[in-house]
Formats: C-alpha cells, structure tokens, sequence
C-alpha cells in the first residue's frame, strides 16, 4: 500500500518540475546576451529533465504490479525523451553551443506546451547557482 502514496509524491515532484523547466525556458527567452543566469537556466532545465526522468520508473512500478502493462508503457513512452534531452542540453551547454541549446529547448517547450504557468510566478528562481554546481568536478552523473 505505501508503493502509491510513493507514485502520487513522483507525480507532484515532476508536476512541480514540469512548471519550473517551463517558467526557466520563459526566462531564458526573455534573456538579452549571456550571463552567468542564461548557464544557470540552461543547467537547471538539464537537471530537471533528469530528475524528471528518475520519477519514470517509480511512476509506473505501480502500474506494472497490478498488470497495467499498457498504461505502464504509454507512460514511459510519454516520458522518454526527457533522458536524451537533458543529456544533450548537458552537453550543448558543456560546448557553449548555443544554437543547439535554442533548438533543444524549443522542443522541451513543444513537449510541455500543455503546462500553464500562473501569471504570477510561485516557483522563484530555482535555478540560481545550477550551473556551478553542474561544473563542479565533483558532481558526478
């Protein structure tokens, strides 16, 4: 029984997540030129997607030991691309390519076009500090 309430808290976290990854992609669009909070936002999107992408199997391990494979499946589907592109936005950040960081957030943002943010903005800016910690040595993925 404690496997469910464990499925509602990976949803809220990626609900959660979902919302600051598109409040951040906002931000960035709004940015002029670069500046350590253009890495930052960039970072933060990476790590997100990626803890986004750690919420898939504790989601449907629910699912799939009562026999929902399909829905099980459908859900993974759905979720699958935020691996490879926290990965690739990782790396294109990694290389200061940023003609491929636009494209690959273009497409996070098509993919989360569904969310809608509230006007006023409860998340904050989480991402402050994203990217020195992404850099670190230490930080290991």
């Amino acid at each position: 029984m404690g496997r469910i309430i464990k499925t509602e808290s990976a949803e809220k976290d990626r609900k959660l997540l979902e919302r600051s990854i598109v409040a951040a992609i906002r931000e960035l669009a709004a940015q002029e030129g670069l500046s350590e909070q253009t890495y930052d936002l960039v970072a933060y999107i990476a790590v997100s997607l990626e803890a986004i992408n750690n919420t898939i199997d504790e989601s449907v391990a629910a699912w799939e030991k009562r026999g929902y494979w399909l829905k099980a499946d459908r859900f993974r589907m759905e979720w699958s691309w935020t691996g490879k592109a926290s990965e690739d936005l990782r790396k294109s950040l990694t290389n200061e390519d940023w003609g491929n960081v636009a494209r690959i957030t273009a497409q996070i943002s098509q993919k989360l076009s569904r969310i809608k943010l509230p006007q006023r903005n409860r998340i904050g800016t989480p991402w402050v500090g994203v990217w020195q910690k992404l850099k670190r040595p230490d930080h290991h993925h």
